[in-house]
Formats: C-alpha cells, sequence, structure tokens
C-alpha cells in the first residue's frame, strides 16, 4: 500500500507546532509497519538544513490561468529520503518567499491544492491513498477524491478553516462547478478548504477519539457541527488519538538536559531549573504554550494571585501581545518567570524541571505537551476537554471541568496537597513515566483504515 501524507508541514523541515510534529512521526513508524509512505509538502524558501534532490520541473498547465500564475505556472519537485520515508517537496513561486504562513494563504494553498496530483504524475508516484491534514490540504483531497483515489481528511484543528470570499476564491480551486456550491465548499459566502476535505473525503479522522464527539456540537463545532454530525451519523468520522515521538521526547537520552530515569534525577533537573531562573523551594508549575485564548493561558494569568503563595510559575511561549505584556509584568514577581517565544532547548528543560504542569485549555484537539511533561514526569493540570480527556489518567494528573481561573485554580489546590504527601506524588510520577504514548497503535489504526478504503 501507497499512501501520500499531504500537509502544510513537517518536522524537521517546516514546523510551527504539533501539526509539524505528527507528519515529522507518524509517516516514519507506518513506513516501519510496512506501508510505502510519502510525504508531500510545498518547498518554502528555507526548508532546514537538508537540501531537497531535485527531481523534476516544467510547466502546469492544468492550474490554468484563474490563480494570477499565468496560462501555465511553472512548477518543480524535489526529495529527501529518511527513515524510510520519501519526503516530496512541490515547488510554485508563491511558496519561495521567507516563512511558513502569510496573509494570502488560501490563495496559495490553492495552487499547492490543484499541483500536488499533476506532479505526482509527472512523476509516476500516484499513491493509492491521500491522506490530507488541516484545512491547507482540503483541497488536495477533493481533487483526490474526484481523481478516484481512496482519501482520509484528519482534522488538528477545526478553528482554523481556510476560508475566502466566494467571488473570488471560486474561480482559484480547480473543482467543477457542481462542487462549488453548499453541498460542497461553499459556507455562508465563503470558499471553506476545511470544508472541502470533510466534504469530499472517503473517511475523516480527529486527533482525539474526545474531539471527534465535541466537534459534533455548537461548542464545540466552529459552524460545521450538522456537516460533521452527519458524517458521524454515517460512520465517517472518528477520532485516532495522536502518538508521541518518544526517541525525540525521553528523558534517558536527551541531550537538552541531564538525562534522568528515576526521581533522583527528576529532582536535579527540577533544582537545575529553580537555579536557572532564580526560584525558591515551592514547587514548580510550568507551561509551554501558544498564548493564545485556545490555550486558556488568560486564564493561568488570572489565576497566578491565588497560584504564586504556593507554587513557582515559569512560562515559555509567545502570541497575544496582551498576553504577552501581563506575562512580563508578573515577572517581576520572584515566583514568576516568563521566557517569550519559542526555545526548543529551553523547552526540554523545563518539561524536565517542572513539577507540574498547566494546559487550562479552552479545546484541545490532542495536545502533545501534556504527553511530553507526563514523560518526563512532570504531572498535568489539565482542563477536561478534547484530547487531554483521553491521556491524562486521574491517578496521574489534575483535571478541572470549568474554563475558569477559580477551576485551574482548584485543581492546583488538589495538586498541592498531592505533592505534599511525598508517596502520593512519587506514585503518580512512576505512573506517568510508564504511560505508552508511541505512535505504534495510532499507526496501525490508520493502516486499517486505509485498508477499508480498497
Amino acid at each position: 500500500m501507497h499512501v501520500a501524507h499531504v500537509a502544510s508541514e513537517v518536522f524537521p523541515f517546516s514546523r510551527s507546532g504539533g501539526l509539524g510534529d505528527v507528519l515529522g512521526a507518524l509517516p516514519a513508524v507506518q513506513a516501519a509497519q510496512g506501508a510505502e509512505v510519502t510525504v508531500i509538502s510545498p518547498w518554502y524558501a528555507s526548508l532546514g538544513d537538508e537540501a531537497p534532490e531535485h527531481l523534476w520541473a516544467g510547466d502546469l498547465p492544468e492550474l490554468g490561468g484563474a490563480l494570477g500564475l499565468g496560462e501555465a505556472p511553472h512548477a518543480w519537485a524535489g526529495e529527501v529520503r529518511r527513515g524510510g520515508v520519501r519526503h516530496l517537496f512541490v515547488g510554485l513561486s508563491p511558496f519561495s518567499r521567507p516563512g511558513l504562513y502569510h496573509d494570502d494563504d488560501v490563495w496559495r494553498y490553492c495552487a499547492f491544492g490543484q499541483a500536488v496530483l499533476p506532479v505526482l504524475r509527472r512523476l509516476g508516484a500516484m499513491p493509492d491513498v491521500v491522506h490530507g491534514h488541516d484545512w491547507q490540504a482540503g483541497l488536495v483531497v477533493a481533487h483526490a477524491q474526484l481523481a478516484g483515489l481512496a482519501t482520509v481528511f484528519s482534522v488538528h484543528n477545526l478553528q482554523y478553516q481556510g476560508k475566502w470570499n466566494f467571488a473570488e476564491g471560486s474561480r482559484w480551486t480547480g473543482l467543477p462547478d457542481w462542487a462549488l456550491g453548499p453541498d460542497g465548499l461553499e459556507m455562508g459566502g465563503d470558499i471553506n478548504l476545511m470544508k472541502a476535505g470533510l466534504t469530499f473525503a472517503d473517511r475523516v479522522t480527529t486527533v482525539s477519539p474526545t474531539y471527534a464527539q465535541e466537534i459534533t456540537t455548537p461548542q464545540y463545532g466552529e459552524g460545521l457541527e450538522d456537516l460533521l454530525g452527519r458524517l458521524a451519523r454515517q460512520g465517517r468520522l472518528s477520532g485516532i488519538l495522536n502518538g508521541l515521538d518518544q526517541d525525540r521526547w525521553d528523558p534517558r537520552t536527551d541531550p537538552d538536559i541531564t538525562p534522568y530515569g528515576d526521581l533522583a534525577g527528576k529532582a536535579a533537573a527540577t533544582a537545575a531549573l529553580r537555579d536557572e531562573f532564580g526560584l525558591d523551594g515551592a514547587p514548580v508549575l510550568a507551561a509551554v504554550s501558544r498564548l493564545a485564548g485556545q490555550k486558556g493561558m488568560d486564564l493561568l494569568i488570572e489565576a497566578l494571585p491565588a497560584l504564586t503563595p504556593h507554587w513557582n510559575v515559569v512560562v515559555l511561549g509567545g502570541g497575544d501581545p496582551l498576553l504577552e505584556a501581563a506575562l512580563t509584568g508578573w515577572a517581576q514577581h520572584p515566583r514568576v518567570a516568563f521566557a517569550q517565544g519559542m526555545n526548543e532547548a529551553l523547552a526540554h528543560r523545563i518539561y524536565a524541571g517542572a513539577d507540574a504542569f498547566a494546559m487550562p485549555s479552552r479545546f484541545e484537539p490532542c495536545g502533545l505537551s501534556q504527553m511530553i511533561a507526563m514523560r518526563y514526569g512532570t504531572l498535568p493540570v489539565v482542563r477536561e476537554t478534547g484530547g487531554l480527556v483521553d491521556t491524562v489518567p486521574h491517578d496521574v494528573g489534575f483535571r478541572f471541568a470549568d474554563a475558569s481561573p477559580q477551576a485551574l485554580g482548584a485543581a492546583c489546590a488538589e495538586a498541592l496537597a498531592a505533592y505534599q504527601q511525598p508517596a502520593d506524588w512519587a506514585g503518580r510520577v512512576g505512573r506517568a513515566m510508564s504511560l505508552d504514548f508511541s505512535w505504534d497503535g495510532p499507526a496501525r489504526h490508520y493502516l486499517a483504515l486505509y485498508r477499508s478504503l480498497r
């Protein structure tokens, strides 16, 4: 079986978050399990340290002139083979600028969505199954379905949908007129590339079972709950929990920390983190996160007056300028430390050194941070939503229902009470570090799903 994953990013070539991590790990495990796997992503101006080998360059008259790239836009393709996976990069002029994402991304990914299959045909590399990830691959899934290929579409975050006004955007899709209406990719007077993937795919998956249920409700459905509910009733919607790259995130071998595999090593990592940020002997509560409403970081900030009498709080992240400013102000407090932006090595040190890890997310399709934290013996304090429900056992972490600073504070108080009982805390840490979050099981679930479509 030849499966082609299509996504806007893939670690280590391009990454802004969890999507890139998934595409960096899942395909390699599927290849080890016997599948032929290709990962297709845009050829950005920068792809890290490993330059692709050029395979093909030429014109694509199939794209036509509506995209404003000429009647036969020029394209090119290259590959890197890594970990048993063929990484195929499709080049088009809209992706030659610096950075991954821009304000005109709907137009850019319409061009990419039309180019993928023609490039695969020219390379003689047509797959058995096309597996698209998030809205940037929605149009690829639609074209693959119309070409008679088996298709799977995975929703990593329903909030981002790839919308553009219909009058302009519909000319960019390359789809027939019948596919452009309310039963296709039109929604509320816009084209919607997320809806394209949902509508045309043979099967739709989300990255956790609980999120698959949540998005059929108005609270989490982002306007697509009726369509998603219909897919669920038809048996076309399911949730497959993300795994974790357990080689990359392993406290016993992590080069960014002093490696450890027991409680003594964990205590040393905590002492080192306290020294790094000048913290006192109170337990350390940490967050490594985008600073965004989805992640509930405003709830953590509002809870700080109740937390700081009992906890040191360390936050690494960037995003919303108002949240950044609030944390910068709070960092004057002796028990609060804030590192703005993202720093991979520092993130590893925080995961290793913190005692507890806060994820007060308003919604969380899956989440990787809570898995990483538990792997490093850091106990999660999480809101009961999405993948946080599916991954954080009650006898390991601490869960709360309401998206409020009071509920978060109460869960942290529960964690503090457990911390003050060393035997209870040590048992939780031991159970956390023994949990299996490998990709083996999820990869097999996906392969079984593909086989069901053939």
